[in-house]
């Protein structure tokens, strides 16, 4: 079982290109949070690192998981560039389960985080092809029941980041928002949101529960949830790979 959460479809993509090549299947995070995953022998989790750590719905959701303690785990992180604590962070909390890690690895993908700086991801698209590679060479040893720690080191950034108070405030930092003169409540935002926070009452409402995927920015055909100011549509990202679709049923 491959387990994902995804926002704008980076981690779905790789999760898809395990479970293709593996006979697996895919599941997203919220779903198996809520069954029991006892008799599974093998179960990866791909999720993204965001600044520096686990997205807070990923921790919430993997203290949920209920997995065996004999089955092959591995965690595979989608990132612009660090893993930060990200592949730490829920090792930890799934030792505490008496789940132990065998693998983990990460694979570099176009930053969906960069618009917000001021960047276009689509024009990180090379990473695609740069990575396939890599990516082939960890299916490879999932496939094999490799064991091996790449990339799993906490750090002391994604540490000071992932202390609550200073999480609290990035996380609000970056926290979108609607321009209600922009937003005509299509409601898709609502419906890719993979933490359930939005809701669209003739317009869209953000709630308090927003994890910072930043889906919603991408996704929105009026480019009406911003972060701070209006984004063109040509820095709008979703991989390749994925439909709008796909994300629908990405949700909690």
């Amino acid at each position: 079982m491959i387990l994902f959460f995804t926002g704008t479809g980076n981690s779905l993509a790789v999760a898809r290109k395990i479970a293709d090549a593996t006979g697996d299947r895919t599941m997203p995070l919220a779903e198996a949070a809520d069954q029991n995953l006892d008799t599974e022998k093998v179960v990866g989790l791909v999720y993204p690192c965001y600044d520096f750590n686990t997205p807070p719905a990923v921790r919430e959701l993997v203290t949920r998981l209920r997995i065996s303690p004999e089955a092959y785990v591995f965690i595979i992180i989608t990132c612009g560039a660090q893993t930060g604590n990200s592949i730490w962070t829920v090792r930890r909390l799934l030792k505490r389960k008496g789940v132990r890690v065998a693998y983990c690895h990460k694979i570099r993908v176009p930053d969906n985080s960069a618009t917000i700086f001021g960047r276009n991801p689509n024009d990180q698209l090379w990473k695609l092809k740069k990575y396939a590679p890599r990516l082939e060479r960890i299916i490879d040893d999932v496939k094999a029941r490799r064991r091996g720690s790449h990339y799993g080191a906490p750090g002391l950034v994604g540490g000071l980041l992932g202390l609550p108070s200073v999480e609290r405030k990035v996380l609000s930092g970056f926290k979108p928002s609607v321009d209600p003169d922009r937003c005509v409540g299509c409601g898709l935002c609502a419906q890719v949101c993979p933490v359930g926070n939005i809701v669209v009452d003739g317009k869209a409402a953000i709630g308090d529960r927003c994890t910072v995927c930043i889906g919603c920015l991408h996704v929105c055909p009026q480019q009406a949830i911003t972060t701070g100011k209006q984004f063109p549509k040509e820095r709008q990202y979703r991989h390749p790979d994925i439909q709008i679709l796909d994300l629908k049923h990405n949700k909690i």
